[in-house]
């Protein structure tokens, strides 16, 4: 008898993949809302880098970069800024998203993972939805909040989709090189310390809070490059309805990039499995 149950436990099926990613994704969920002071303060930062940026920077809003001829609905520095702050909201949050699996090293989780029949894939694709959960909700009050301070969108709707689609890239790609930077790092302070040497250039180093043309050539040179870059304008475009000509390729460039991501996130989990 305990022969066939034995034989009858090893031969039940296994759970398949999107269910697999379901309860990953359920878990951090549940974390999430266990913790909802780190959620409640996720959402309250943009509203006060829409304020604090809007207010410091207003008076830029009467130069002609900034006037109703770029593009915007009505005009000002607000405009222009909001879909900045957008990126730049998810860039943020995207660079801390490996700080929960440093958290499950430490305390043994991973290891429960990595013993499981789990597929490897699963668990960072659960782990990817919550955290790009989250940035949907923050962007939404980005945009929420710019429209109370005076932005308008005349891109409607599907200028918005669109902007919510790219700031989901852009989240995809910080998020993933986050997890792939935890699990070979496996430290807080490694971390932290690296996720801030990449997100103050790749903010500053583009237009997120300033035209090109006001920037210093060398500036203009690596904004060109820079991702968050394509990511500002494509939003930028989406919301005021006029797309940058070159945003087929710059949407490319993101797509390849968070799939790229995603591959390093996939073999850094698989390198730690063959370390531990």
């Amino acid at each position: 008898m305990s022969a066939v149950a034995f034989s009858t436990t090893v031969s039940a099926p296994r759970a398949g993949w999107f269910t697999q990613a379901g309860q990953v994704l359920r878990r951090w969920l549940i974390a999430t809302l266990r913790q909802v002071w780190g959620p409640v303060m996720s959402l309250i930062q943009p509203v006060i880098w829409i304020v604090l940026f809007g207010q410091v920077f207003h008076s830029l809003g009467a130069l002609p970069q900034f006037g109703p001829s770029s593009g915007s609905g009505t005009g000002g520095y607000i405009d222009y800024l909001v879909p900045g702050i957008l990126m730049m909201t998810v860039l943020y949050s995207g660079a801390w998203a490996g700080t929960g699996y440093i958290d499950d090293i430490h305390s043994g989780v991973m290891d429960q993972y990595l013993t499981s029949p789990v597929s490897r894939s699963a668990i960072i694709t659960g782990q990817l939805v919550q955290q790009l959960i989250i940035n949907l909700a923050q962007s939404l009050v980005v945009l929420g909040i710019g429209w109370l301070a005076g932005a308008r969108y005349p891109g409607g709707i599907g200028g918005m989709l669109v902007a919510l689609g790219v700031a989901t890239l852009l989240a995809t790609i910080f998020c993933c090189a986050s997890t792939a930077v935890a699990l070979t790092a496996r430290s807080q302070i490694a971390l932290i310390s690296l996720s801030q040497l990449i997100v103050l250039p790749a903010t500053f180093l583009s237009t997120t809070m300033m035209p090109a043309d006001l920037m210093p050539p060398w500036v203009q040179d690596v904004a060109r490059w820079n991702p968050m870059t394509w990511a500002v304008e494509l939003g930028r475009g989406g919301l005021d309805g006029t797309y940058p000509d070159n945003g087929w390729w710059q949407a490319a460039g993101l797509a390849v990039l968070a799939a790229l991501a995603f591959a390093w996130a996939l073999r850094s989990i698989r390198a730690y499995q063959r370390s531990v």
